[in-house]
């Protein structure tokens, strides 16, 4: 694989200062994140004024997605619980993963039927929009982004440590099939992904210090080059063109906290080539 394009134009900071930011999502004419080091879910406009809207009381709050009637949906990852945040701003339970697994819990992304993927040690589990969860696929190198076409057809997942994109067909009642390596990354390490109008997916890649597009079998079609590590993207902005990249400098696991302690965390942005659709 060989990259046709490296994006030249300047990247521009939209806000800096972050503890460990992640899980960016276009809603509302704003970018929302969750700056899970200092367990606060921001929103961000593109001008760079920037709102802490929730304030969590417990640690880890990794990712975050609304339902079809706009309650904001806040993954505890380590507690193993789904947070619904309610008109009054009060979290409160939607969906209890314990009893699925005693693993942490990481992405979730809503599709446009209402039903909610979540992912982490065990696999992929799906949230009925009527509250029943159950397991959906297993056996993973490392579950991280996920991302859903705009037919909800097809779910892309990032498996970071295979180095690979996965899909799976979507059945109506939310069930996945046909497992299949949807793009073969080479040294590729995939966290956070989206999709554009083209079915291009970007990928956001720690180690590598980029966010790269791909098409389906593994062609690379752009790169973004960053000076520190890319954890997560998203296509927002009025006309959903622009790229915001997560990134931060990435000091390894076991320097977690001192990396949050250094707030290097920035969202950064620039403007892509197609507009993105799907879900998130």
């Amino acid at each position: 694989m060989s990259s046709k394009q490296t994006l030249a134009p300047e990247l521009r900071t939209l806000t800096t200062g972050l503890a460990m930011g992640e899980s960016p999502r276009w809603h509302e004419d704003r970018l929302w994140f969750s700056d899970w080091g200092a367990q606060e879910i921001i929103a961000v406009d593109l001008h760079g004024k920037s709102e802490v809207v929730v304030r969590t009381s417990f640690a880890l709050p990794f990712c975050i997605d609304w339902l079809a009637d706009g309650r904001l949906l806040v993954v505890s990852g380590r507690e193993g619980l789904v947070l619904r945040r309610e008109p009054n701003g009060k979290l409160i339970t939607h969906a209890d993963l314990r009893g699925l697994s005693p693993a942490g819990w990481n992405e979730i992304v809503v599709d446009g039927r209402g039903n909610a993927y979540i992912n982490g040690g065990p696999g992929i589990v799906l949230l009925n929009s009527d509250g029943s969860v159950r397991e959906v696929a297993s056996s993973f190198a490392f579950p991280n982004g996920m991302a859903v076409t705009p037919d909800n057809s097809t779910l892309i997942i990032a498996e970071s440590h295979g180095k690979t994109l996965t899909a799976f067909d979507i059945a109506k009642d939310g069930s996945l099939s046909r497992r299949r390596v949807w793009a073969d990354l080479g040294s590729g390490v995939p966290d956070g992904i989206c999709i554009d109008a083209d079915n291009a997916v970007w990928y956001a890649d720690v180690p590598n210090k980029r966010c790269v597009r791909v098409r389906e079998g593994g062609e690379v079609l752009q790169t973004v080059t960053v000076d520190r590590g890319c954890f997560a993207c998203m296509l927002g902005g009025a006309d959903r063109k622009t790229l915001f990249m997560v990134v931060t400098e990435w000091r390894g696991m076991e320097k977690i906290a001192e990396v949050a302690q250094a707030r290097t965390r920035q969202v950064l942005t620039i403007t892509a080539p197609v507009p993105g659709v799907g879900w998130p």
